[in-house]
């Protein structure tokens, strides 16, 4: 154990990320649990993350503004094409949205296949880097998620589809490149799922369950000298079933 290793420049910026993509990707989550597209999470962040390596293999500037639109349109571009495959199949919706993520990640694999450094951009990318955080990037995406979540809570983002896939890829295309794909998908579904049956108070209590996972997850892999990224997912996982356990039968929701 490492107490020395508990340092507040590198875990407060790393925090901070942790709960901006909270914000936004909790009620993203609780929709995407609703209209059961589970795994649209990860394919939008691997086609945002397909963005980025594009910028890289093209040489430009990690935080450029050319690479953030890079990023955002090949999200947006899956997202919408996802959005047209609802309406036009949407008995097979989550299939070709499995499909989608794996030809997104091939795409990724063919990018990178004459890049000496392909395993580095590809392990960046999965699980990210969120000790190395800046807080210097951190402003931009609050910037970002603001009105993401005004148009959210103020004008009725989860009823409609097209506006829902739209912000749906606006955030994820930010949190990718703050903590990485599978620290996106684990912030959209595990706190979602274990308060998908409670009616009142399910938002601010996976809003709490979020945020003890990044907490502790953060704290355990400075303690130990773990990769912070798997460390913080199985925490997230810890507090979902625990919060899951204490919920009780007269909170769930009907089905």
């Amino acid at each position: 154990m490492n107490s020395g290793a508990l340092d507040p420049v590198i875990l407060g910026p790393a925090l901070l990320a942790g709960l901006l993509v909270l914000s936004t990707h909790v009620p993203l989550g609780r929709q995407v649990l609703r209209r059961g597209i589970i795994f649209i999470d990860l394919a939008v962040a691997q086609m945002a993350g397909l963005g980025v390596l594009a910028a890289h293999v093209l040489g430009w500037e990690s935080e450029g503004l050319a690479l953030q639109l890079t990023a955002f349109g090949a999200a947006l571009l899956g997202a919408m094409a996802l959005y047209l495959c609802e309406k036009r199949w949407p008995e097979s919706l989550e299939a070709l949205i499995g499909t989608a993520f794996v030809l997104a990640a091939s795409a990724g694999i063919l990018l990178l296949a004459g890049n000496p450094h392909a395993g580095e951009h590809l392990r960046d990318l999965l699980v990210g880097q969120i000790l190395w955080v800046e807080p210097s990037q951190l402003l931009p995406v609050a910037l970002l998620y603001a009105p993401i979540l005004l148009a959210w809570f103020i004008f009725g983002g989860p009823r409609h589809p097209l506006l829902f896939y739209t912000l749906f890829a606006l955030a994820v295309t930010a949190s990718v490149q703050l903590v990485g794909v599978y620290l996106v998908f684990a912030s959209l579904i595990i706190p979602a799922l274990a308060l998908r049956r409670r009616r009142r108070g399910a938002l601010l209590m996976a809003y709490l369950v979020g945020v003890c996972g990044y907490a502790a997850g953060l704290l355990a892999a400075a303690l130990f000298d773990l990769p912070a990224g798997a460390m913080i997912v199985w925490m997230l996982a810890a507090f979902a079933l625990l919060a899951a356990l204490v919920v009780k039968p007269a909170a769930a929701a009907k089905p």
